[in-house]
């Protein structure tokens, strides 16, 4: 029972903890008492007053005394109403009113807050949203709630717009309640050590809750270690808080894998910020104001052994000479808690528990600089300059995003020259100009727009110039001259009529903040220049350093780099695999089958399963075949032998890892319409099964873990054998062959197909204690066909019919992506709507796709125009995205069209309805065609479940051909199927998914293929005349003709076809390598004879012919570019044609002496895509797919490509033979010795042969683990003769 106890104990301190907070810190739960309508008139300031009666302490809301509100001397977007609430107090809601009674009223303000009234800080509605809304009329109250709320003692209201048609008027009120703080101060030199109640048990958690407020950038804030160097540091780098884990010294065992966590940015602005660290055991949640990591550490917390003492504020240890060299802490913590106690309160109390050193007080100073922010590029501050002295010297803080801007400009006295100080590249450049002299420029610092403060020190006079940027000094000689300071300097940019040298820059002014100004010796106050006193400025905001990280949180996605300036971000997404503004689009397919419809071969692909989800891309190889098959290795053992052991030993327990992820599998496999993965077994000498009991003797792991005792495809716990499910099984007793017990060698072909547990991730085998048994196994890849999205579709056909989805949550980003094709000229394809939000995609024309959306910033529109319509029933594929960036819309290859997002707006799209499909809420313009392969933020849809159930809409669409069948080649014909299409190769010379794969055979001496065309054919009354050529008496008068070859040999015949009449065509290579084609027609005429001096053909290198007929006319095409026509005159028809003949022919009988010369010469070399008409010889003789008629004499090998010969401008060579590869190989294939007698074609079914070598990837599949076979792979053929039935048809 008290195990059970401290698990919910466990569970319950597991709980979130953002609502957690200590007693007596923070805002009461009825935290809304107005905290302005009863303060005094004094606490009320402002920049100026219309009059004394419309002076700030006639602010008040809802009040009418004086004017009735406060309206400033000038309407100008420098005023500002200031309220001093008397002491720090949890705000949570602010409500303004115009003037009473007036036409004067703000409609849009900023909201800063400050603890002293100096150093104020602005606050954020949103991640982007600066400015609050204000009145439409003067009497009404906005009131706006803040989340989340903020502790200040000093409000200010900065108006940024009001009614054109009057002033700025403004009444408040300000909503919150007391905060109780507790605050002490580290001077940098001090420290608190806490030491914890040595109770006998250890917390289960330890929760340490503070808020810190940061004088410098750096400094440990706290720290607890150990005996032997484990400790946890809470430490200020830079301006971000780090969270250390260490386990101990590096020399001694480690059982914590050591932990650095970063939260925070610009966390050195002198404001508070909250903390707030869990430790449980070895999760870490650590949280930085809003923005929480949670971190599981490696390892058994229990041995981390810290000591019962935690210090503050620094490394305080007492009694130790463990020597720190980290920097202390300057700044203040507040109400510091560390498990629920309040140290601070312990710490004023002198109590034993507490121990100081250095100065420790218990209150904050408040800071004294005023730093100054320069809004624009247009931005400046003018301030006299040290006139009639001999030198410049000015020294300066400044701290920025951006690479470069100006940041000081003078001119000197007399029009004796100037200079300028300015960033470039991150860089700090001094460029001094003087008269009769070549500009003298210096150079330092590095990395300077790192948001950093950095100082700048910068001195010219008589001999010498310096500038030193923090710790970097660059001095520059210059000629001996009088250096005379000018009257004025301008910071950041440059008055409108300034014109000196390097004022007027494509740098363009400082955007950044200033602090700490000094000219020679006096030291600049911004107040005074805020109140007209002290020079002039331009779009400065003085008394607060604006400077945002625009790059927390950030909004670049799957591991993209975030970069900034002043004004925005922008993402480095190289590397990652994706692409677009902030890194959400993959750049590769979801799956093979996206691939193979876009047409690409077999091979080595990255696909994303998950598309722009959080699922990264990984290496597969593809499998073209009818199916697109995707095929993942796993790590583990080609193969493995177990022999046996002592009774119910593990004989084997491996394991297989993949180059997948657990959750890439996990889609991969979710996204296939089927998985398996096979399992080849042998065995040897006297195996007994199954224990006596029952006891299964081996199991597999699926990918969840669990555990499976059934094998193959059968039910859960069948524990058969795939020949015990097929009732084939050597011995008709057991479930496997394995089982039998035989003293001899039997296998077991296992396929695993229950795809939710896939792929195998451990096989673990026991023995029943024979000493002599003996097996071994290979487990094969992972195959999985087909994507059941790509294909998952829904026809529209009513426009009030539409699917309907729950709403679409895509708040920062937002992709949608889809297939459509239609007849019609408009309708919507997709509507979400929120309370005012909405996403939209819609054909608005034939020719217009429109994406449109509102995110609170007011519509936007993308539209995509083509020149060709889209209503043409054909696929067209639609990607829309919207970002925080800007919004993109792609149709098709068209130019992706882009609106960026506006500065500082709406970043969040916000949706509560039903996503609509097809239609919209108002079953107005709905769609009528087919949507398919819908996915939002890479999440499909099933459109075709949801369809099955709504009128009007059906699953499935039919017509694919029309948009994929280019993909099929050569003479190949589109099909439809169920979900795709399919390639139809029958009436080609090539092969493979698209019909692009050549058929090649290596010819070597003497060696020839005879295809023998049909002697007798039943013709019908409707067979064609190219068919009733198969007849002697019939005639033909037209035919095409297409061979590739490549040899070095000549004279030699390539092609030649006969007839029953002695009529032939030859195509032969004269001596001189020339192409010569003749035609006899007519047995009692001599032939045609022409030849094409095109080039030396017998180079060695690949050349395409192809023949053209048509009665007396022949056209004649090489290599595709080289055409000629020429005229017959033996005559228009080809009778009874007989045979082709590829090679060597024995007997010509009636042929011309060229032509018998080179059908005597041997023709060694290779020929592919051989056609004639429709008939294709090699394809008949290398993939024998039903009645052919083929006689093959000498050695004929297949080859992969007859391109994959030769390299281009080699020498030309006697060509050899090449290891026929697997169809639709990526890349070039080995060189070896043709296969014998291999016959493997097309087909999803699981193959027994060999191996297979996949390009120069070396990607080998083991025999057991072949993929299904691709297109044929036929091997040499040696004197063989085929006398199946043919069934050419021309």
């Amino acid at each position: 029972m008290a195990s059970v106890a401290w698990a919910v104990l466990k569970v319950l301190l597991l709980l979130p903890t953002q609502t957690w907070r200590p007693v007596g810190a923070g805002n009461p739960p009825d935290c809304d008492s107005p905290l302005a309508s009863a303060l005094p008139r004094s606490s009320f300031s402002s920049s100026s007053e219309l009059s004394s009666s419309h002076g700030p302490g006639f602010s008040r809301l809802n009040r009418r005394d004086g004017a009735g509100g406060w309206t400033p001397l000038v309407s100008n977007k420098y005023q500002w109403l200031q309220i001093d609430l008397g002491e720090r107090m949890e705000v949570t809601a602010v409500a303004t009113q115009g003037g009473y009674g007036s036409s004067d009223w703000v409609t849009s303000y900023l909201l800063m807050f400050s603890d002293g009234g100096r150093n104020w800080k602005q606050y954020r509605r949103e991640e982007s949203i600066w400015g609050f809304p204000g009145n439409t009329n003067a009497d009404s109250v906005v009131h706006y709630r803040l989340q989340p709320p903020f502790e200040a003692r000093f409000l200010r209201f900065l108006p940024l717009a009001w009614n054109p048609r009057g002033r700025i008027g403004m009444r408040i009120e300000v909503y919150g309640c007391a905060y109780k703080s507790e605050v002490v101060y580290f001077d940098g030199q001090s420290a608190l050590l806490y030491t914890l109640d040595k109770k006998p048990l250890k917390p289960i958690r330890d929760v340490i809750s503070l808020k810190f407020k940061a004088m410098q950038s750096n400094g440990i804030l706290l720290h607890r270690e150990g005996q032997h160097g484990n400790h946890i540091t809470l430490e200020l780098i830079k301006g971000k808080l780090v969270f250390f884990l260490n386990s101990g010294n590096a020399k001694l065992p480690s059982t914590i894998a050591p932990v650095t966590l970063t939260l925070g940015s610009l966390l050195d602005d002198q404001h508070w910020h909250s903390v707030l660290i869990e430790l449980l055991d070895t999760q870490v949640n650590f949280t930085v104001d809003k923005h929480t990591h949670h971190f599981q550490a490696k390892g058994d917390s229990s041995n981390l052994d810290l000591n019962f003492e935690i210090s503050f504020g620094g490394i305080l240890t007492p009694g130790r000479s463990r020597a720190f060299t980290r920097k202390s802490f300057h700044g203040c913590l507040e109400n510091l808690y560390y498990n629920g106690v309040d140290v601070t309160e312990l710490a004023k109390k002198h109590k034993p528990q507490i121990l100081m050193m250095g100065n420790v007080s218990f209150s904050c100073p408040q800071p004294q600089t005023v730093p100054v922010t320069f809004l624009s590029s247009r931005s400046y501050l003018a301030l006299p300059g040290n006139s009639g002295e001999d030198k410049v010297s000015v020294t300066f803080q400044f701290r920025t995003w951006n690479r470069a801007g100006h940041l000081l400009f003078g001119e000197l006295q007399r029009g004796s020259g100037s200079f300028v100080l300015f960033l470039k590249d991150g860089k700090l450049k001094l460029s001094l100009f003087q008269a009769g002299q070549s500009p003298r420029n210096v150079t330092a610092g590095a990395g300077l727009n790192d948001g950093q403060w950095h100082s700048v020190s910068f001195s010219a006079k008589w001999s010498h110039m310096n500038v030193v940027v923090d710790d970097d000094t660059a001095v520059q000689p210059l000629v001996a001259v009088l250096i005379d300071s000018g009257d004025t300097y301008y910071f950041g940019g440059c008055l409108g009529n300034s014109s000196g040298s390097g004022c007027k820059s494509p740098l363009g002014g400082f955007q950044g903040c200033l602090r700490l100004i000094t000219i020679g010796d006096k030291a600049v106050d911004p107040i005074l220049v805020q109140q007209g006193a002290l020079g002039s400025f331009r779009d400065l905001q003085i008394d607060s350093c604006g400077i945002t990280d625009r790059c927390l949180p950030s909004y670049c996605e799957h591991g993209g780099e975030c970069s900034q300036s002043w004004d925005t971000f922008s993402c480095d997404c190289l590397g990652t695999g994706y692409t677009g503004e902030t890194c959400h689009s993959s750049l590769y397919e979801q799956s093979c089958e996206a691939h193979k419809h876009r047409g690409n071969p077999s091979g080595l692909y990255y696909i994303d399963a998950d598309g722009s989800g959080p699922l990264g891309p990984f290496l597969v190889y593809c499998n073209m075949t009818d199916s697109a098959w995707t095929v993942v290795r796993h790590g583990g053992p080609d193969a493995v032998t177990l022999r046996g052991a002592p009774s119910g030993h593990p004989l084997s327990a491996v394991s297989f890892a993949y180059a997948a992820g657990a959750g890439q599998l996990r889609a991969a496999v979710n996204l296939a319409e089927r998985c398996e993965q096979r399992l080849a077994l042998r065995c040897g000498t006297a195996r007994r099964p199954d224990s006596r009991d029952g006891t299964p003797l081996s199991w597999w792991v699926g990918r969840t873990n669990e555990t499976h005792t059934s094998w193959g495809g059968s039910l859960p716990d069948a524990q058969k054998c795939t020949c015990g499910l097929e009732g084939n099984c050597i011995d008709s007793q057991y479930y496997c062959n394995c089982d039998a017990g035989r003293n001899e060698w039997t296998s077991d072909t296992i396929v695993l197909s229950q795809k939710e547990h896939l792929p195998v991730t451990q096989i673990v085998m026991t023995d029943t204690g024979q000493p002599h048994s003996e097996a071994d196994y290979t487990l094969g890849p992972l195959l999985c066909r087909g994507d059941k999205s790509f294909w998952n579709s829904a026809s529209f056909n009513t426009e009030t019919s539409y699917l309907h989805f729950p709403a679409f949550h895509g708040e920062l980003t937002a992709d949608v992506c889809f297939f459509f094709k239609t007849t019609v000229s408009s309708g919507v394809f997709m509507e979400n709507l929120g309370i005012t939000d909405f996403i939209r995609i819609e054909l608005r024309a034939p020719t217009e796709v429109t994406f449109s959306f509102d995110v609170g910033n007011g519509p936007c529109e993308v539209t995509v125009q083509s020149p060709t319509p889209f209503n043409d029933n054909q696929w067209h594929h639609v990607r829309a995205e919207r970002n925080v960036k800007g919004a993109s819309l792609q149709v098709d290859q068209l130019p992706q069209k882009m609106q960026p997002a506006p500065a500082d707006g709406h970043v969040r799209l916000q949706l509560n309805s039903q996503l609509f499909i097809g239609g919209t809420a108002t079953r107005q313009r709905g769609f009528l065609g087919c949507i398919r392969s819908l996915q939002l933020n890479g999440v499909a849809l099933d459109l075709e479940e949801r369809a099955t159930v709504t009128p009007g809409v059906e699953p499935g669409c039919a017509g694919h051909c029309s948009t994929y069948g280019h993909l099929c080649r050569n003479g190949g014909r589109c099909r439809e199927k169920r979900r795709g299409v399919t390639c139809d190769c029958a009436f080609s010379a090539y092969d493979g998914p698209f019909c692009s794969n050549e058929i090649s055979a290596y010819f070597a001496t003497g060696s020839s293929m005879t295809y023998h065309f049909q002697e007798h054919y039943t013709l019908s009354e409707n067979s064609s005349s190219l068919v009733s050529s198969l007849y002697r008496d019939v005639t033909l008068t037209r035919e095409m003709i297409t061979l590739s070859f490549r040899t070095t040999r000549s004279p030699s015949l390539l092609l030649y076809v006969s007839s029953f009449y002695e009529e032939y065509l030859s195509v032969i290579l004269a001596n001189n390598g020339s192409l010569q084609i003749r035609y006899k027609l007519d047995r009692h005429q001599n032939p045609d004879a022409f030849t094409f001096d095109f080039k030396n053909m017998a180079d060695g290198q690949l050349h395409q012919v192809k023949i053209n007929r048509e009665e007396a006319v022949v056209m004649v095409e090489v290599n595709q570019s080289a055409k000629k026509q020429v005229i017959l005159s033996s005559g228009t028809e080809f009778n009874a044609v007989k045979s082709l003949i590829l090679g060597k022919v024995l007997e010509a009988a009636g042929a011309d002496p060229d032509t018998r010369r080179a059908a005597t010469s041997d023709f060694t070399g290779c020929l592919s895509a051989v056609r004639f008409g429709r008939a294709a010889p090699l394809k008949a003789a290398l993939r024998p797919s039903g009645p052919s008629r083929v006689t093959v004499r000498g050695h004929v090998a297949p080859m992969a490509r007859c391109a994959a010969g030769a390299a281009s401008g080699s020498p030309a060579r006697e060509l050899a033979p090449r290891l026929a590869g697997g169809a639709g190989r990526s890349g070039p294939v080995d060189e070896g010795e043709p296969l014998v007698n291999a016959d493997r074609r097309d087909s999803a079914v699981m193959g027994d042969t060999g191996f297979l070598r996949i390009g120069r990837a070396g990607f080998e599949l083991l025999a057991s683990s072949d993929l299904p076979a691709s297109a044929s792979q036929s091997a040499e053929i040696t004197g063989v003769s085929h006398h199946a039935r043919p069934s050419l048809i021309f």
